[in-house]
């Protein structure tokens, strides 16, 4: 279905032209004034200077020309030249008919499909989650889950940090405690234990250690670099050991990914690239973009137009090591000519800007990305305490993702505590969905860009703009609705009898245009925004109205079944969120 303001717009803009005027002049908004109008076209003022003409004139001709159109019930000129618009109730409540008949809402699916790779998770191996990852994995499927819904190929890569300078300093550690291990003994010719030497416990201690320790002791460090030169010129033990770590990491990191309800098409990681590199070098080479600098490689991304240095992106260093520079664009040589991929959407902290821009440049500049090629990053604020500063434990540490999961649930059990409508083995699953949305919805709800204030008792309320809050609403809905037992859901929605109805319809109608946006933008928050109005209305329109008790049938029906689309919309958009509605709170 056509977005219902391009519907409007599209008959503004033709009466514009056919009077001699810049058709784009015809575009219509919102009214930010609902008590004088719904919507307003303001393109006489635009106008005016070009034709030499009064915008009261040039808006006056174009309203004096769709007075007999019947789906506008009220045409104005206000000020010096704006159009207010009021529709006629019969041309809303047939768009919202129609929404109700489309198991899709009114969304229509995108016209070009595309090969879409989103890369949103960006954990390293042998690290636990922590709150650094959320926003990542959080943002990232949303933005997957809203572009498979207007039918885009999409594929999420959780692109781990496997092959870094980290492996080197596990690797080495676990030598140290263990030096007697077939791993490190490089005459060893037989077949490897099957049993990985350390558990995701004792792995989750070893990294920690080994970095601290590398850090104080340049022995330490430089055997760090030495194991991960050698695993990554594939020393056959260091492989090996390297892979029970990759296995025991994923494991984990798919228990703690699946609590978040957050999946991957692809468990790809940097050492997956590592068979592009050397083509990939050799060819930045004939083509002389890859330079030496110093005994490392070097690649110059720097344009004229700079109005800051950029400086070059390093491929690799002296020791013949690569970088994650070297990765990310071996990954995009994968991802370009073996995925097909249009468009490659990264999501990382804001700060890494830089790092995407040198890569992104060498992408182009060389050739792997394709001109056609879309490479975008969302870069995202910080999740801070109430302090401003970035959140931590009561102890002041860095607090795992899994301890944050538990402690958002249980601030969901406690919101619970007293609710006599929940059976008590009920209690865990409905606490664990109002604690993930609480969660979700408290972080996807701000502009992904800017730092936020996580604050559990603020997210976890029933009231305000909250994840609760709009699963309460579902669930007042299906209470009416078990209320009412009326099975079909097909029949037709009736014009608007208040005023709060009314408003509920043209919300509803926003849903197609939002989730189109939300993706162009990359903006899930604007999908928070539309199920928040969107309760709101609701609510306003169900204190006006009484629905179950209503004496006439045909208003009743009309009532149930909008109110049904009101949960069915809200339920799809919670979907594309990744979070789930309950039947009782």
């Amino acid at each position: 279905m056509k977005i219902f303001i391009e519907q409007i717009s599209d008959i503004f803009m033709n009466t514009f032209e056919e009077l001699g005027y810049d058709k784009s002049a015809g575009k219509v908004n919102v009214s930010n004034r609902p008590d004088l109008c719904q919507y307003q076209c303001n393109g006489a003022l635009a106008c005016a200077k070009k034709y030499k003409k009064a915008p009261n004139a040039i808006a006056q001709e174009v309203v004096e020309k769709l007075k007999e159109n019947e789906i506008f019930s009220k045409l104005e000129i206000a000020g010096p030249g704006f159009i207010n618009i009021t529709l006629n109730d019969e041309f809303l409540v047939d768009y919202v008919n129609k929404m109700n008949t489309d198991e899709r809402f009114g969304t229509s699916q995108a016209t070009e499909i595309k090969k879409i790779i989103v890369d949103y998770g960006g954990a390293n191996v042998a690290k636990p989650l922590h709150i650094g990852h959320l926003r990542s994995a959080i943002i990232g499927e949303s933005i997957k889950r809203i572009a498979k819904y207007l039918g885009h190929d999409v594929i999420g890569d959780v692109h781990l940090g496997d092959w870094g300078l980290q492996m080197g300093m596990v690797i080495s550690e676990v030598e140290r405690r263990n030096p007697s291990l077939p791993y490190f003994d490089e005459s060893f010719e037989g077949e490897y234990p099957e049993e990985a030497p350390f558990t995701i416990d004792e792995l989750e201690d070893i990294y920690p250690y080994a970095s601290k320790l590398a850090k104080s002791d340049e022995a330490v460090m430089e055997a760090a670099k030495k194991a991960t030169v050698e695993l990554q010129q594939g020393r056959r033990g260091y492989v090996a050991l390297w892979k029970h770590i990759l296995n025991v990491s994923v494991n984990d990191l798919k228990k703690n990914y699946g609590a978040l309800d957050v999946s991957f098409e692809l468990w790809n990681g940097e050492s997956d690239a590592q068979k592009f590199i050397p083509e990939m070098i050799e060819s930045l080479k004939e083509k002389g973009f890859a330079k030496e600098s110093e005994g490392a490689l070097v690649f110059d991304v720097s344009e004229e137009t700079d109005k800051s240095p950029v400086p070059p992106l390093l491929l690799l260093k002296s020791d013949g090591a690569s970088l994650y520079g070297t990765t990310d664009l071996a990954t995009v040589v994968e991802r370009v000519r073996d995925l097909k991929a249009d468009e490659i959407i990264y999501l990382a902290d804001k700060r890494q800007g830089l790092h995407y821009e040198q890569f992104f440049r060498a992408a182009k500049k060389s050739g792997i990305a394709n001109e056609n090629t879309v490479l975008d990053f969302i870069g995202f604020g910080t999740m801070n305490g109430k302090d401003g500063k970035p959140f931590k434990t009561r102890e002041g540490g860095v607090m795992r993702l899994a301890d944050l999961i538990n402690l958002i649930k249980e601030a969901g059990k406690e919101k619970l505590k007293d609710n006599k409508n929940i059976a008590e083995e009920d209690v865990e699953e409905i606490s664990s969905k109002v604690g993930l949305a609480a969660l979700k919805y408290g972080d996807l709800s701000n502009q992904a860009s800017k730092d936020y204030i996580f604050d559990i008792e603020r997210f976890a309320s029933f009231e305000g703009n909250t994840g609760p809050y709009i699963l309460y609403t579902i669930v007042r809905i299906k209470s009416i609705l078990n209320r009412a037992n009326m099975t079909d859901m097909n029949k037709a929605i009736l014009v608007p009898q208040s005023e709060t109805e009314r408003n509920l319809m043209l919300q509803l109608i926003k849903f197609n245009e939002v989730i189109e946006l939300s993706f162009r933008d990359r903006a899930p928050h604007k999908i928070c925004e539309y199920i928040y109005e969107l309760s709101n209305n609701f609510n306003r329109f169900y204190n006006d109205t009484r629905i179950v008790s209503e004496e006439d049938e045909s208003k009743k029906a009309s009532w149930l079944v909008l109110i049904n689309l009101v949960k069915n919309v809200l339920e799809q958009c919670l979907d594309l969120l990744g979070m789930e509605s309950v039947e009782r709170m």
